[in-house]
């Protein structure tokens, strides 16, 4: 076994002891198709989370987005990014004619599965920000991926966004029904049924 098969196993543990990591299937099974997962995002741990709530078989071929300014900062994070997790680097600026859906794109070229923010920044309120418009150009560019909404509950408060010690609280990743891109469906209206269904996840009375 390698170094980072055994870092992704200790991620895997540590995760699920300090938040559970309990995986709801509401409205589809873990199965080994091709697949955009979208889902709120308001902590560094989100990743985590989604990723230790997804049956082993499934992480190796399911990748992250991740900003590359932030996550190859330091030699540690640009390891774990890369080896562990098989992160997708997205520019956050962008660089003149570059398009910067190019690396998703190729990813999901090559069969991968992608976990997405669509909101692009993390929020610091339960309620979801306007999705932007990446998750629509994938959905059109690759109609055979199927695009699960998820929400992701509690994880805020096991590391607020500023705070770098996480707290034990139970959360859990809730797997909704796939979304089929309308074919004559517009953008604005897409990406506001998209949120929809991630929103419509989320626990009564919960974060």
């Amino acid at each position: 076994m390698t170094r980072a098969e055994l870092m992704g196993q200790l991620l895997a543990f540590v995760a699920r002891l300090i938040t559970g990591a309990q995986g709801h299937w509401r409205g589809c099974v873990p199965q080994a198709v091709q697949r955009i997962y979208f889902a709120n995002h308001q902590s560094h741990l989100d990743w985590v989370l989604i990723w230790a709530a997804l049956p082993g078989e499934l992480r190796a071929r399911t990748r992250p987005i991740a900003a590359r300014d932030y996550w190859t900062s330091s030699p540690l994070k640009h390891w774990i990014t890369r080896e562990v997790f098989h992160a997708v680097y997205v520019d956050r600026q962008r660089q003149g004619d570059e398009d910067p859906l190019a690396p998703l794109q190729q990813a999901l070229q090559g069969g991968d599965s992608l976990v997405i923010f669509p909101e692009g920044t993390r929020g610091s309120s339960g309620e979801p920000q306007a999705f932007k418009s990446g998750l629509y150009h994938l959905a059109r560019q690759f109609p055979q991926v199927q695009l699960v909404p998820c929400w992701i509950a509690n994880v805020q408060r096991v590391m607020p966004k500023g705070e770098v010690v996480p707290v034990p609280i139970l959360c859990s990743v809730s797997f909704g029904a796939p979304l089929v891109l309308g074919e004559d469906e517009d953008k604005a209206g897409f990406l506001v049924r998209a949120r929809d269904a991630v929103m419509a996840l989320r626990p009564p009375g919960g974060d």
